[in-house]
């Protein structure tokens, strides 16, 4: 029987959006009460990745295990990781920046994993045209046109077999996603639908946006 946990990482600095984006009011509750709340609806328990100085704080969002970041996003991802209960068999990652990220989306990318795959992870076609840029003394010229069929754009939760994650991560590397390093050593990645109110925060302008796609008053 397949035991799922969930690593919810809210230990971004949020540089570009001016403060914690995670502790921004979304509706009726914080960005990252939304992300921990979904994320409990669908798995056995909840690592919160937070940054150390907030580690003490007592309105956290209720979750069974709290650990501090790390300094770069995939080292954050390893210390979840460790804090893991060793049952745990599927364990999902999660962007606390991405509040609108739904319970069947988690349930999707579950499933895929359950069904065999060593990652799963929700994709959305590109629908603008793309290209390869270069710079010049000039500025920044095209260099060409690169085929948006063959590209999505990636979003969270993605989920892993346990022992693919840890492997994925046992050299210490770092990457923008953890279905990256799972790429590296050779595991297959399957991709589910992904969705559109699953916008990453990063400005407070995607505030709006998500609010929006959620169907919420800001």
């Amino acid at each position: 029987m397949e035991i799922t946990w969930s690593i919810v990482l809210a230990a971004g600095s949020g540089s570009r959006f001016g403060g914690n984006k995670q502790q921004a009011l979304l509706g009726h509750q914080r960005v990252i009460e939304w992300s921990v709340t979904t994320a409990r609806s669908c798995c056995e328990g909840v690592v919160l990745v937070v940054n150390s100085d907030i580690i003490n704080d007592t309105d956290l969002p209720s979750t069974e295990i709290v650990v501090a970041g790390g300094e770069s996003r995939s080292e954050s991802v390893r210390n979840g990781l460790q804090a893991v209960p060793p049952e745990a068999t599927i364990v999902v990652v999660q962007d606390a920046a991405r509040p609108g990220a739904s319970s069947d989306l988690y349930r999707s990318v579950i499933d895929a994993v359950q069904a065999g795959a060593d990652a799963a992870i929700p994709g959305l076609a590109v629908n603008d045209t793309l290209k390869r840029v270069i710079d010049t003394p000039n500025g920044k010229e095209v260099e060409e046109t690169v085929d948006r069929d063959t590209l999505m754009a990636i979003q969270t939760p993605q989920a892993f077999k346990r022992q693919m994650l840890e492997a994925a991560h046992a050299h210490g590397q770092d990457a923008t996603d953890d279905a990256g390093l799972v790429e590296a050593i050779g595991g297959t990645v399957k991709v589910v639908p992904g969705e559109l109110a699953a916008i990453k925060i990063t400005t407070p302008n995607d505030l709006k946006i998500a609010a929006e796609l959620m169907g919420l008053n800001l």
